[in-house]
């Protein structure tokens, strides 16, 4: 036995003759006898009193009134309809009676030999069972019954019960159910061998079926509902529900058992031939031969605490849902104190999982939990108990049974403490730091870890509203500040809900160390966490594991603190002095991708930690700058203090990405970093005597193509680094930079000595000014080249001269850069001596030495007078026939000399005519269909002005309706329309009115 669910009382004894039913109604006891009689017992302490009080009473009953004849045969059952006020009776028929003076109301003369009956009180249906028939009778509200139908089946009814709108008969041999619409039948499953079938309706509206000693759930069709069964020591014959147990009435002994798997035993009450078994409203009332027992039910508070005490939680759990409504609190600290209870028993036990279930059933505090493993960690809050011993969770729970059940102190058992004690200390703190048991204390934080963080940042969220609306709820120790600070290491000592947090996240970190869950631990400091940061950079550090460590300061926003520590795993992974693991984990990427959200927030953090991997991660390191969007100034000024090598790769990939974005200092800052390579470079070959001005390193290809594509730098400022003897095409590509087209393609063509080279900047030029919105296309470039290779002494005194002006040398290396020029020797076939002259002045025609890009070079139209010169006639010649098409012709031949032989400007001369004459023929064309449509256009007025209006009588004005009659009058072109030649000019003077006034709106 488990415990008293029931107190066993006889309330009547010694009947003068035998009970064959009973019944009770309110505190009285309906006892029907085998001579026909009806015994009404009452209590005797009230046997005076005519109220009807509503329950049995704990008390010796005395015979109140005797109906004798109250049935011709002994009766063989009895109920009360209370919501009817009738007392049914079974005996040789089915008679209802009022109550509470038993006067006849009805008499179903079918019910004559009816062995089985079922009451649906809901709807007033009486079905019964006689011989191989079943009947249904419906109470029509008043005194009388009325036949619904009547059934046939296949053999006598041993048992039956409504289920629903349908009847389950238990039969000879199986169960069925009856189909009440139709009369069909169908089979559930066999009875048993032995014992009777045996038919119970539950309060849910299933069905219990007996077969033997088994009983059977099955819903309102017939189907199993479980696979569970109760099973009863013998065969039952009468079975009583009352929730939560089920009594059944065995040959020797009444069983009590809980209506929940595995259904236990409960309580066994031994009595002597015993009956009958019927449910009374406040107890089971127990029919003996001549004497009556009543098994009244224990207090659910008391039998709450006999279960606790003797260890039987589960069941002490079930009985706690049975507490009023209206004791809601009570029930909840009674199930908390139990949970608890249990928890700590299942834990010394061994069951560590489902210990875990009920302390999160329970809602106790996670410190009473977390005290229960000395060997973990926590914050030293005022809200963690004494480690040493845990506090009893049983102390009140005699009060609260007391309360609820009104049980004295002298039936509460002594409950048993589970605590724990300093004995054999090591031993159990070892078992409580093993595998099984962090386990399950990681699945007990992880379910209660959502709702503490919950409150934890709504807590947060209110501070910093408080905060910006200035109504602050106490001010902070500097010691314990935000985590905008130093991070969540440490919280206010008024924020209770972060504390908790910050217990919870610390000790789900160390239980997710010691069981080897590295990713899990990492996973839950990336997000959001209140990790206690002294304690876990502690136990990290002990345990070397520094990915979790990173994350922990990550999410504490300790970045200083993390960048020091990948750095230093960097400098051991490089001087081979820690783990292989450790060096194949930390690379000097991590600091990259470490960086990348701090951009935004911390520039100059991630500028200084940046330079630890910039040698090593050169393009990755760049990105991050250009990615993260750093001012490109600032990135560029702390390149160029602490990684000057460097510098330039920045600036060039910055330029790749968006040239536009670049300011004009960093494009600046970027070609003199170019020449300053250029310039290293020839410095160290000159002084081997290795250098050729002719060869292109590719720091001179990369110098040559930044001066070429970028537009952003300053060319005075490069103009006078370069050396005087070398770098002649850097110079004239920045001489063209600054509109000094003269001196650049003097460079090309006399300290180069190349054409194409010349020619290839003639046509850049001439295409950048063809392409400009405002400009057209200007020939002035190839003419100034021209008069370069015609007049080769005059065009080398200019250049000396306005490089002079330029201030590219000093004036001491003009002279010296003027005989550089002029002794240029001829090299190759390409260069020719004709005729030497004396001096450029003899040139009759002054060309203009000014070469903007807006103006022509060559702007005299008088001939030029032929002299001694020295020209260059064949690339003259070259000239001329590859560009005819951009050169103005007549100002070529103007500067060609005398002694130019037509043939060899026939290359030239034959496709400029050609395209002239073609130009001119569809000039022509061009002229002749602009006439012929003038004409076309003349044809179609004169057509239009040839119209006829026909003004009758009849004819009307369209815009005042009356007719035009002699009056003078105007035609629409359009449509011929006639109106008063005065309505004409009235309506042109309402539309110049109207625009007048909408142009004032506006």
């Amino acid at each position: 036995m488990v415990h008293n669910a029931y107190d066993s009382f006889q309330l009547l004894k010694d009947c003068p003759a035998r009970i064959d039913a009973v019944e009770s109604y309110g505190s009285k006891l309906f006892a029907g006898c085998y001579d026909g009689s009806l015994r009404i017992y009452s209590p005797e302490s009230s046997a005076s009193d005519r109220s009807l009080p509503s329950e049995l009473h704990q008390e010796s009953y005395a015979l109140e009134k005797t109906v004798a004849g109250f049935s011709k045969k002994p009766i063989v059952a009895m109920e009360v309809l209370a919501s009817r006020e009738l007392l049914l009776s079974l005996s040789e028929s089915i008679a209802f009676h009022g109550l509470p003076n038993l006067e006849t109301v009805a008499v179903i003369t079918k019910a004559k030999g009816a062995n089985a009956y079922s009451w649906d009180d809901r709807r007033g249906f009486l079905c019964f069972a006689r011989q191989k028939r079943v009947c249904v009778f419906k109470h029509d509200g008043g005194g009388g019954f009325v036949e619904v139908r009547d059934y046939g089946v296949s053999d006598y009814v041993k048992s039956i019960s409504w289920c629903g709108d349908n009847i389950c008969l238990g039969i000879k041999k199986e169960y069925v159910i009856l189909n009440t619409a139709n009369g069909t039948l169908s089979e559930v499953f066999p009875s048993g061998r032995v014992a009777p079938p045996l038919v119970i309706s539950l309060p849910s509206g299933e069905l219990l079926l007996g077969k033997e000693n088994i009983g059977v759930f099955v819903d309102q069709n017939g189907k199993l509902l479980q696979t569970e069964r109760i099973c009863w020591s013998e065969a039952p014959t009468a079975i009583v529900i009352q929730n939560p147990y089920a009594i059944a009435l065995l040959p020797r002994r009444v069983e009590v058992r809980l209506l929940r798997s595995p259904y236990p035993l409960i309580q066994t009450i031994v009595l002597q031939n015993i009956r009958h078994l019927v449910k009374s409203n406040n107890g089971v009332i127990v029919g003996l031969d001549n004497s009556v027992y009543v098994l009244f039910p224990v207090s659910i508070g008391a039998q709450i605490v006999q279960l606790t005490a003797s260890g039987h939680f589960e069941e002490a759990l079930a009985l706690c849902k049975l507490l009023p409504p209206d004791e809601s609190s009570l029930r909840a600290a009674k199930e908390s104190s139990i949970h608890t209870r249990y928890a700590h028993y299942l834990f010394e036990n061994g069951s560590y999982e489902e210990a875990m279930e009920h302390f999160l059933a329970s809602q106790v505090d996670i410190t009473h939990v977390l005290s229960m493993y000395p060997s973990i960690i926590l914050p030293k809050t005022t809200m963690i108990p004494p480690p040493d011993k845990m506090v009893d969770v049983s102390g009140d729970e005699a009060s609260l049974s007391r309360g609820s059940s009104g049980i004295s102190d002298d039936m509460e058992p002594s409950s048993p403490q589970y605590v724990l004690e300093s004995e054999d200390n090591t031993a159990l703190e070892s078992k409580k730091m093993s595998h099984n048991t962090l386990m399950a204390l990681i699945k007990y934080l992880q379910k209660r870890r959502p709702g503490i963080i919950e409150k934890a940042t709504s807590e947060g969220t209110e501070e910093v509203i408080s905060d910006a609306v200035g109504k602050t709820y106490g001010a902070y120790d500097s010691s314990k500040t935000k985590k905008s600070n130093k991070g969540r290491g440490t919280m206010p000592l008024n924020s209770g809900a972060r504390e908790m947090a910050a217990i919870l996240d610390t000790a789900l970190l160390q239980a997710l160390l010691h069981t080897g869950q590295s990713g899990a631990a990492i996973e839950l400091l990336k997000g959001v966490n209140y990790c206690d940061v002294k304690i876990c950079e502690e136990i990290l550090m002990k345990s070397k594991n520094y990915s979790a460590l990173l994350e922990l300061f990550k999410s504490n926003a300790m970045h200083h603190e993390a960048l020091k520590l990948l750095s230093q795993l960097l400098e051991e992974s490089k001087s081979n002095q820690s783990q292989t693991e450790v060096t194949q984990t930390f690379s000097p990427e991590l600091i990259i991708e470490y960086l990348k959200p701090l951009c935004r927030t911390d520039p100059m953090l991630v500028l200084e930690y940046s330079m630890l991997v910039l040698e090593s991660c050169p393009t990755q390191t760049i990105d991050l700058f250009l990615s993260g969007n750093i001012s490109a100034d600032l990135v560029n000024s702390y390149l160029k203090k602490h990684a000057p090598n460097m510098q330039g790769r920045y600036l060039e990939l910055m330029m790749a990405m968006n040239e536009t974005a670049v300011s004009g200092n960093l494009q600046n800052e970027m070609v003199q970093i170019y020449l300053s390579e250029v310039l290293d470079l020839y410095a160290a070959k000159s002084a081997q005597q290795e250098w050729d001005d002719k060869d292109h390193p590719p720091e001179r290809k990369k110098l040559l193509s930044a001066l070429e594509s970028i537009s952003g730098y300053s060319p005075q400022a490069l103009l006078k680094r370069l050396p005087r003897d070398a770098l002649y095409e850097e110079r004239a590509v920045i001489l063209g930079k600054m509109n000094q087209h003269e001196l650049a393609l003097s460079i090309y063509v006399h300290k180069l000595h190349a054409p194409d080279l010349a020619l290839a900047y003639c046509d850049r030029i001439y295409e950048s000014v063809s392409f400009l919105p405002s400009g057209k296309p200007s020939s002035n470039i190839y003419l100034t080249l021209l008069q370069i290779y015609l007049n080769p002494k005059k065009s080398a005194k200019d250049f000396a001269k306005r490089i002079v002006a330029l201030g590219s040398f000093e004036s001491g290396e003009t002279t010296k850069m003027m005989e550089s020029v002029l002794s240029s020797k001829a090299k190759g076939s390409r260069w020719k001596k004709i005729v030497s002259i004396d001096s450029a002045e003899d040139m009759r025609a002054g060309v203009s030495s000014s070469t903007d890009s807006g103006r022509s070079d060559v702007d005299a139209e008088e001939p030029i007078e032929e002299g001694n010169s020295t020209v260059m006639i064949s690339e003259v010649l070259d000239l001329l026939s590859q560009r005819w098409e951009r050169i103005n012709g007549a100002q070529a031949l103007k500067l060609l000399p005398r002694e130019t032989k037509l043939q060899n400007l026939l290359p030239f001369l034959a496709p400029l005519i050609r395209n002239s004459s073609e130009a001119l023929r569809n000039y022509s064309v061009i002229k002749s269909l602009r006439q012929s449509e003038n004409l076309q256009v003349k044809e179609e007025l004169y057509k239009y002005r040839k119209g006829v209006t026909q003004v009758t009588s009849e004819s009307t004005c369209s815009l005042c309706n009356k007719k035009i009659g002699g009056s003078a009058f105007a035609v629409y072109p359009i449509g011929k329309t006639l109106v008063h030649f005065a309505c004409f000019n009235n309506s042109q003077g309402m539309k110049a009115v109207s625009k007048t006034s909408q142009g004032r709106r506006r």
